[in-house]
Protein backbone atom coordinates (compact mmCIF):
# COMPACT_ATOMS: atom_id res chain seq x y z
CA UNK A 1 0.00 0.00 0.00
CA UNK A 2 2.93 2.36 0.65
CA UNK A 3 3.96 2.00 -3.00
CA UNK A 4 0.49 2.94 -4.25
CA UNK A 5 0.23 5.81 -1.74
CA UNK A 6 3.55 7.25 -2.95
CA UNK A 7 2.48 6.92 -6.55
CA UNK A 8 -0.89 8.53 -5.85
CA UNK A 9 0.82 11.48 -4.17
CA UNK A 10 3.16 11.83 -7.13
CA UNK A 11 0.24 11.83 -9.58
CA UNK A 12 -1.67 14.44 -7.58
CA UNK A 13 1.38 16.72 -7.64
CA UNK A 14 1.79 16.09 -11.35
CA UNK A 15 -1.89 16.88 -11.92
CA UNK A 16 -1.45 20.26 -10.21
CA UNK A 17 1.61 21.00 -12.36
CA UNK A 18 -0.32 19.98 -15.50
CA UNK A 19 -3.24 22.25 -14.55
CA UNK A 20 -0.84 25.17 -13.99
CA UNK A 21 0.97 24.67 -17.29
CA UNK A 22 -2.39 24.22 -18.95
CA UNK A 23 -3.29 27.70 -17.73
CA UNK A 24 0.00 29.36 -18.66
CA UNK A 25 0.87 27.97 -22.11
CA UNK A 26 -2.10 29.39 -24.08
CA UNK A 27 -1.57 32.81 -22.48
CA UNK A 28 2.06 32.84 -23.57
CA UNK A 29 1.02 32.46 -27.20
CA UNK A 30 0.99 35.61 -29.34
CA UNK A 31 -2.28 37.09 -30.57
CA UNK A 32 -5.67 37.97 -29.08
CA UNK A 33 -8.51 35.45 -29.62
CA UNK A 34 -11.17 38.03 -28.74
CA UNK A 35 -9.95 40.25 -31.57
CA UNK A 36 -10.34 37.29 -33.95
CA UNK A 37 -13.90 36.76 -32.72
CA UNK A 38 -14.70 40.45 -33.14
CA UNK A 39 -13.23 40.37 -36.65
CA UNK A 40 -15.48 37.40 -37.43
CA UNK A 41 -18.41 39.59 -36.38
CA UNK A 42 -17.27 42.29 -38.82
CA UNK A 43 -16.18 44.51 -35.94
CA UNK A 44 -19.72 45.61 -35.05
CA UNK A 45 -19.37 44.96 -31.32
CA UNK A 46 -19.80 47.38 -28.45
CA UNK A 47 -16.60 47.94 -26.39
CA UNK A 48 -18.48 46.94 -23.23
CA UNK A 49 -19.40 43.65 -24.90
CA UNK A 50 -15.74 43.09 -25.80
CA UNK A 51 -14.72 43.55 -22.14
CA UNK A 52 -17.46 41.12 -21.10
CA UNK A 53 -16.19 38.54 -23.59
CA UNK A 54 -12.64 38.90 -22.28
CA UNK A 55 -13.85 38.21 -18.74
CA UNK A 56 -15.98 35.28 -19.93
CA UNK A 57 -13.00 33.75 -21.73
CA UNK A 58 -10.72 34.27 -18.73
CA UNK A 59 -8.35 36.66 -20.50
CA UNK A 60 -9.34 39.93 -18.89
CA UNK A 61 -6.91 42.72 -17.98
CA UNK A 62 -6.70 41.39 -14.42
CA UNK A 63 -3.33 40.22 -13.13
CA UNK A 64 -2.10 36.78 -14.17
CA UNK A 65 -2.37 35.60 -10.56
CA UNK A 66 -6.03 36.67 -10.35
CA UNK A 67 -6.75 34.96 -13.67
CA UNK A 68 -5.11 31.81 -12.29
CA UNK A 69 -7.24 31.88 -9.14
CA UNK A 70 -10.37 32.43 -11.22
CA UNK A 71 -9.35 29.56 -13.46
CA UNK A 72 -8.88 27.19 -10.51
CA UNK A 73 -12.22 28.29 -9.03
CA UNK A 74 -14.06 27.66 -12.28
CA UNK A 75 -12.27 24.35 -12.71
CA UNK A 76 -13.34 23.22 -9.24
CA UNK A 77 -16.95 23.88 -10.29
CA UNK A 78 -16.50 21.92 -13.51
CA UNK A 79 -16.68 25.03 -15.69
CA UNK A 80 -14.27 25.03 -18.62
CA UNK A 81 -15.59 28.25 -20.16
CA UNK A 82 -17.01 28.97 -23.60
CA UNK A 83 -15.30 28.10 -26.84
CA UNK A 84 -14.24 30.98 -29.06
CA UNK A 85 -14.22 28.80 -32.17
CA UNK A 86 -17.73 27.44 -31.58
CA UNK A 87 -19.06 30.48 -29.71
CA UNK A 88 -21.35 30.51 -27.78
CA UNK A 89 -21.05 26.73 -27.14
CA UNK A 90 -19.40 25.64 -23.88
CA UNK A 91 -16.05 23.87 -24.01
CA UNK A 92 -17.46 20.88 -22.13
CA UNK A 93 -20.13 20.50 -24.82
CA UNK A 94 -17.56 20.61 -27.63
CA UNK A 95 -15.35 18.04 -25.89
CA UNK A 96 -18.31 15.80 -25.07
CA UNK A 97 -19.31 15.84 -28.72
CA UNK A 98 -15.89 14.87 -30.08
CA UNK A 99 -14.49 12.65 -27.33
CA UNK A 100 -16.63 9.56 -28.10
CA UNK A 101 -15.44 9.55 -31.71
CA UNK A 102 -11.78 9.61 -30.67
CA UNK A 103 -12.18 6.99 -27.94
CA UNK A 104 -14.17 4.75 -30.25
CA UNK A 105 -11.68 4.99 -33.11
CA UNK A 106 -8.25 5.43 -31.52
CA UNK A 107 -9.09 3.46 -28.37
CA UNK A 108 -10.24 0.34 -30.20
CA UNK A 109 -7.43 0.60 -32.75
CA UNK A 110 -4.82 0.98 -29.98
CA UNK A 111 -6.18 -2.06 -28.12
CA UNK A 112 -6.14 -4.18 -31.28
CA UNK A 113 -2.62 -2.98 -32.08
CA UNK A 114 -1.39 -3.84 -28.59
CA UNK A 115 -2.94 -7.33 -28.49
CA UNK A 116 -1.79 -8.27 -31.99
CA UNK A 117 1.67 -6.73 -31.68
CA UNK A 118 2.40 -8.18 -28.25
CA UNK A 119 1.20 -11.69 -29.19
CA UNK A 120 3.17 -11.66 -32.44
CA UNK A 121 6.27 -10.39 -30.61
CA UNK A 122 6.04 -13.28 -28.13
CA UNK A 123 5.69 -15.85 -30.92
CA UNK A 124 8.57 -14.36 -32.93
CA UNK A 125 10.88 -14.56 -29.91
CA UNK A 126 9.81 -18.08 -29.01
CA UNK A 127 10.17 -19.37 -32.58
CA UNK A 128 13.41 -17.67 -33.54
CA UNK A 129 15.00 -18.96 -36.74
CA UNK A 130 11.67 -19.78 -38.40
CA UNK A 131 9.68 -18.04 -41.14
CA UNK A 132 8.41 -15.57 -38.51
CA UNK A 133 11.79 -13.81 -38.68
CA UNK A 134 10.67 -12.53 -42.06
CA UNK A 135 8.26 -10.19 -40.26
CA UNK A 136 11.19 -8.27 -38.74
CA UNK A 137 12.17 -6.23 -41.84
CA UNK A 138 8.54 -5.23 -42.45
CA UNK A 139 8.07 -4.32 -38.78
CA UNK A 140 11.28 -2.27 -38.79
CA UNK A 141 10.14 -0.39 -41.89
CA UNK A 142 6.66 0.31 -40.50
CA UNK A 143 8.20 1.45 -37.21
CA UNK A 144 9.91 4.31 -39.07
CA UNK A 145 6.88 5.35 -41.15
CA UNK A 146 4.82 8.30 -39.80
CA UNK A 147 1.09 7.93 -39.23
CA UNK A 148 0.14 10.54 -41.78
CA UNK A 149 2.19 8.85 -44.54
CA UNK A 150 0.32 5.58 -43.99
CA UNK A 151 -2.96 7.51 -43.91
CA UNK A 152 -2.22 9.30 -47.19
CA UNK A 153 -1.17 6.04 -48.87
CA UNK A 154 -4.38 4.28 -47.76
CA UNK A 155 -6.51 7.22 -48.89
CA UNK A 156 -4.87 7.21 -52.33
CA UNK A 157 -5.09 3.44 -52.87
CA UNK A 158 -8.35 2.39 -51.20
CA UNK A 159 -10.22 5.68 -51.15
CA UNK A 160 -9.34 7.48 -54.39
CA UNK A 161 -8.07 4.78 -56.77
CA UNK A 162 -10.18 1.75 -55.81
CA UNK A 163 -12.95 3.76 -54.06
CA UNK A 164 -13.62 0.92 -51.65
CA UNK A 165 -13.82 3.11 -48.56
CA UNK A 166 -14.86 6.71 -47.78
CA UNK A 167 -12.07 9.17 -47.04
CA UNK A 168 -13.85 11.71 -44.83
CA UNK A 169 -16.46 12.13 -42.10
CA UNK A 170 -17.47 9.68 -39.36
CA UNK A 171 -20.68 8.46 -41.04
CA UNK A 172 -22.62 8.94 -44.27
CA UNK A 173 -24.56 12.09 -45.06
CA UNK A 174 -27.63 9.99 -45.87
CA UNK A 175 -27.67 8.29 -42.45
CA UNK A 176 -29.47 9.67 -39.41
CA UNK A 177 -27.52 9.30 -36.13
CA UNK A 178 -29.20 6.91 -33.71
CA UNK A 179 -29.09 3.46 -32.16
CA UNK A 180 -29.72 1.65 -35.44
CA UNK A 181 -27.85 -0.99 -37.39
CA UNK A 182 -27.63 1.30 -40.40
CA UNK A 183 -25.90 4.04 -38.40
CA UNK A 184 -23.53 1.58 -36.67
CA UNK A 185 -22.60 0.04 -40.02
CA UNK A 186 -21.90 3.47 -41.51
CA UNK A 187 -19.69 4.40 -38.53
CA UNK A 188 -17.67 1.18 -38.82
CA UNK A 189 -17.38 1.60 -42.60
CA UNK A 190 -16.07 5.17 -42.30
CA UNK A 191 -13.71 4.23 -39.45
CA UNK A 192 -12.11 1.33 -41.33
CA UNK A 193 -9.29 3.24 -43.04
CA UNK A 194 -8.40 5.45 -40.03
CA UNK A 195 -8.36 2.36 -37.78
CA UNK A 196 -6.14 0.40 -40.18
CA UNK A 197 -3.81 3.41 -40.32
CA UNK A 198 -3.39 3.49 -36.54
CA UNK A 199 -3.01 -0.29 -36.22
CA UNK A 200 -0.48 -0.56 -39.06
CA UNK A 201 1.60 2.39 -37.86
CA UNK A 202 1.68 1.45 -34.17
CA UNK A 203 1.74 -2.37 -34.18
CA UNK A 204 5.36 -2.52 -35.38
CA UNK A 205 6.54 -0.81 -32.20
CA UNK A 206 4.71 -3.41 -30.09
CA UNK A 207 6.19 -6.28 -32.10
CA UNK A 208 9.80 -5.09 -31.89
CA UNK A 209 9.60 -4.06 -28.24
CA UNK A 210 7.99 -7.29 -27.06
CA UNK A 211 10.28 -9.50 -29.14
CA UNK A 212 13.46 -7.87 -27.83
CA UNK A 213 12.42 -8.13 -24.18
CA UNK A 214 11.13 -11.68 -24.69
CA UNK A 215 14.45 -12.83 -26.21
CA UNK A 216 16.27 -11.54 -23.13
CA UNK A 217 13.75 -13.13 -20.76
CA UNK A 218 14.07 -16.57 -22.40
CA UNK A 219 17.66 -16.75 -21.12
CA UNK A 220 16.67 -16.26 -17.47
CA UNK A 221 17.20 -19.11 -14.99
CA UNK A 222 13.53 -19.46 -14.06
CA UNK A 223 12.60 -20.07 -17.71
CA UNK A 224 15.34 -22.68 -18.09
CA UNK A 225 14.16 -24.32 -14.86
CA UNK A 226 10.56 -24.40 -16.10
CA UNK A 227 11.68 -26.13 -19.29
CA UNK A 228 13.81 -28.59 -17.28
CA UNK A 229 10.78 -29.51 -15.15
CA UNK A 230 9.04 -30.73 -18.28
CA UNK A 231 6.33 -28.11 -18.46
CA UNK A 232 4.57 -27.69 -21.78
CA UNK A 233 6.02 -25.19 -24.22
CA UNK A 234 2.80 -23.20 -24.18
CA UNK A 235 2.86 -22.85 -20.39
CA UNK A 236 6.53 -21.88 -20.32
CA UNK A 237 6.04 -19.34 -23.08
CA UNK A 238 3.00 -17.56 -21.64
CA UNK A 239 3.05 -18.19 -17.85
CA UNK A 240 6.80 -17.80 -17.28
CA UNK A 241 8.46 -15.89 -20.11
CA UNK A 242 5.72 -13.65 -21.53
CA UNK A 243 4.29 -12.73 -18.11
CA UNK A 244 7.61 -11.19 -17.06
CA UNK A 245 8.59 -9.82 -20.45
CA UNK A 246 5.32 -7.93 -20.78
CA UNK A 247 5.98 -5.65 -17.78
CA UNK A 248 7.84 -2.90 -19.75
CA UNK A 249 5.13 -3.05 -22.41
CA UNK A 250 2.45 -2.28 -19.82
CA UNK A 251 3.92 1.17 -19.24
CA UNK A 252 4.02 1.80 -22.98
CA UNK A 253 0.44 0.62 -23.34
CA UNK A 254 -0.68 2.82 -20.44
CA UNK A 255 0.85 5.87 -22.12
CA UNK A 256 -0.89 4.91 -25.36
CA UNK A 257 -4.23 4.64 -23.57
CA UNK A 258 -3.70 8.04 -22.00
CA UNK A 259 -2.96 9.65 -25.34
CA UNK A 260 -6.01 7.97 -26.86
CA UNK A 261 -7.93 10.98 -25.57
CA UNK A 262 -5.71 13.28 -27.59
CA UNK A 263 -6.28 11.13 -30.62
CA UNK A 264 -4.03 10.69 -33.61
CA UNK A 265 -4.26 14.32 -34.66
CA UNK A 266 -2.76 13.91 -38.13
CA UNK A 267 -4.85 10.82 -38.84
CA UNK A 268 -8.02 12.66 -37.89
CA UNK A 269 -7.01 15.61 -40.06
CA UNK A 270 -6.29 13.44 -43.11
CA UNK A 271 -9.66 11.67 -42.80
CA UNK A 272 -11.59 14.77 -41.63
CA UNK A 273 -12.65 12.76 -38.58
CA UNK A 274 -14.53 14.78 -35.91
CA UNK A 275 -12.39 13.75 -32.95
CA UNK A 276 -10.51 15.55 -30.20
CA UNK A 277 -7.47 15.97 -32.42
CA UNK A 278 -9.44 17.91 -35.02
CA UNK A 279 -10.98 20.09 -32.32
CA UNK A 280 -7.52 20.82 -30.91
CA UNK A 281 -6.27 21.90 -34.33
CA UNK A 282 -9.23 24.26 -34.74
CA UNK A 283 -8.59 25.65 -31.27
CA UNK A 284 -4.94 26.39 -32.09
CA UNK A 285 -5.83 27.98 -35.43
CA UNK A 286 -8.37 30.29 -33.78
CA UNK A 287 -6.32 30.92 -30.60
CA UNK A 288 -9.21 29.44 -28.63
CA UNK A 289 -7.73 29.52 -25.10
CA UNK A 290 -10.69 27.87 -23.32
CA UNK A 291 -10.94 25.01 -25.83
CA UNK A 292 -7.20 24.35 -25.82
CA UNK A 293 -7.12 24.42 -22.02
CA UNK A 294 -10.05 22.02 -21.80
CA UNK A 295 -8.55 19.53 -24.26
CA UNK A 296 -5.06 19.71 -22.73
CA UNK A 297 -6.60 19.16 -19.29
CA UNK A 298 -8.52 16.08 -20.42
CA UNK A 299 -5.42 14.66 -22.15
CA UNK A 300 -3.20 15.29 -19.09
CA UNK A 301 -5.64 13.69 -16.66
CA UNK A 302 -6.16 10.73 -18.99
CA UNK A 303 -2.40 10.08 -19.13
CA UNK A 304 -2.10 10.28 -15.33
CA UNK A 305 -5.05 7.93 -14.77
CA UNK A 306 -3.67 5.47 -17.32
CA UNK A 307 -0.26 5.46 -15.61
CA UNK A 308 -1.84 4.91 -12.22
CA UNK A 309 -3.72 1.93 -13.65
CA UNK A 310 -0.39 0.65 -14.98
CA UNK A 311 1.03 0.87 -11.45
CA UNK A 312 -1.92 -1.20 -10.22
CA UNK A 313 -1.18 -3.77 -12.92
CA UNK A 314 2.47 -3.87 -11.81
CA UNK A 315 1.35 -4.69 -8.26
CA UNK A 316 -0.70 -7.60 -9.57
CA UNK A 317 1.88 -8.99 -12.02
CA UNK A 318 5.19 -8.28 -10.27
CA UNK A 319 5.70 -9.85 -6.79
CA UNK A 320 8.66 -7.53 -6.14
CA UNK A 321 6.32 -4.55 -6.25
CA UNK A 322 3.99 -6.18 -3.72
CA UNK A 323 6.96 -6.72 -1.40
CA UNK A 324 7.80 -3.00 -1.60
CA UNK A 325 4.19 -2.19 -0.70
CA UNK A 326 4.30 -4.18 2.53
Amino acid sequence: MRFLARRLGFYLLTAWAAVTLNFLIPRLMPGDPVELLVARMKGNVDPAAIDAMRRAFGISDASLWQQYLDYLGNLAQGELGRSITFFPAEVSTVIAGSLPWTVGLVGVATLISYLMGTSLGVLMAWKRGTWLDGVLPAATFMHAVPYFWVALALVFVFGVTLQWFPVSRAYGLDVMPGLTGEFAGSVVYHAALPAVTIVAASMADRILGMRNVMVTTLGEDYVVMAEAKGLTSRRVMWAYAARNAILPNITSFALSLGFVVGGSVLTEIVFSYPGIGSMLLKGVENEDFPLMQGIFLVISLAVLVANFLADLAYVVLDPRTRQESE
